[in-house]
């Protein structure tokens, strides 16, 4: 007999989660247009996705004996706007849910809390807490949870909070009852609109389908080279990631009703936009500080400072600033060849505006 999902969601609440769901452990469902993708080349640089696809197709390879996925979401932004004034204009913004403490260390931190008290109830049960590191289908699981539908941004849609929210999970080998999708769930939640794949400032995006190796957000932390010569030109302002599809989806829009929705304490707004001058001429030790908590380690000091001189040079071309056209220009001869490579292509960018 199956154990009501009920109480294991309330204390799934009580951590602060803004929405919970638990689906069956099964393969995904996708697995012919998941491995057409990955054939296509359009995971880019993310080689550790092609290299996990077998774990990722079947959440048994990561729990044996699993039966159930508890699939929760932390709500990280309403979607208002970011205000720049003309002081800050020489900023590179961050995408929000990067801006506060690092989210795969917090949401696992509740998560551990979760299992163990499962596991005071459940001697015998086994679970494994998974927070976007480890090799899972989390928004294909999270749809069949019922927490929300997959939109054509290939974002995770929840009612009320649209898709401006992170999933992790627990596996277990406890069966548990599966929720059940409300109506709106068992819907399209797009239909004719294109706002995401109108928006998309590279183009990168198809209806349900992300050509990874043309989004800024892996750009700005996956791509260690250079940057695509179709992506120059095209940051928009964007320093770490990228938010402009969620930015125009209709779902996203914040409401009197979506801003009385919390939002989890540990994301703020520290790190929401940045001196490019200042991310130009960071040392390891200014990009540690920078860093600290944060969930963008991945970035290397090389890879920030390249992705703060492409915004720079997008900026300079929008209108001159010099302090800006000074630390672009300082860095034609820099040491590190990916930052030399960068402003020099830059440089000459300007000289032809």
């Amino acid at each position: 007999m199956p154990l009501p999902a009920q109480p294991i969601m309330d204390r799934c609440r009580q951590e602060g989660f803004s929405a919970v769901g638990i689906c069956r452990a099964e393969p995904s469902r996708r697995e012919r247009e998941i491995q057409a993708w990955v054939a296509a080349g359009r995971h880019g640089a993310m080689d550790w996705f092609q290299a996990q696809l077998p774990q990722r197709l079947d959440p048994a390879s990561l729990l044996h004996g699993v039966k159930s996925i508890i699939c929760v979401a932390d709500r990280y932004s309403d979607g208002r706007p970011d205000v720049i004034d003309e002081a800050a204009y020489a900023t590179g913004k961050t995408a929000r849910y990067a801006r506060g403490l690092d989210y795969h260390r917090r949401m696992k931190r509740r998560l551990r809390r979760i299992v163990k008290a499962l596991a005071a109830d459940h001697p015998q049960a086994r679970f494994r807490p998974c927070a976007d590191i480890e090799p899972i289908l989390e928004r294909e699981h999270a749809q069949r949870a019922g927490l929300g539908r997959i939109g054509k941004h290939t974002l995770l849609i929840v009612p009320g909070q649209g898709s401006w929210v992170l999933l992790a999970e627990i596996l277990t080998t406890l069966e548990i009852q599966p929720t059940s999708p409300t109506p709106f769930l068992r819907d399209d939640p797009c239909g004719t609109c294109t706002a995401c794949i109108d928006a998309c400032p590279t183009g990168a995006i198809e209806p349900w389908s992300v050509d990874a190796s043309r989004c800024l957000s892996h750009l700005h932390i996956e791509e260690r080279g250079p940057a695509p010569p179709g992506l120059e030109g095209q940051t928009n302002g964007w320093l770490f990631g990228c938010d402009t599809c969620q930015e125009v989806c209709p779902h996203n829009q914040p409401t009197r009703a979506s801003r009385r929705e919390p939002i989890h304490p540990d994301y703020d707004n520290r790190l929401a936009a940045i001196p490019l001058a200042d991310v130009i001429g960071w040392t390891a030790s200014a990009r540690a500080v920078a860093f600290e908590r944060g969930a963008l380690k991945r970035i290397t000091l090389s890879m920030a400072r390249r992705n703060a001189i492409l915004a720079a040079v997008d900026r300079l071309i929008e209108r001159d600033d010099e302090t800006l056209r000074r630390a672009v220009e300082s860095c034609i001869d820099d040491p590190d060849e990916l930052v030399r490579a960068t402003a020099r292509r830059g440089v000459d960018r300007l000289s032809r505006r």
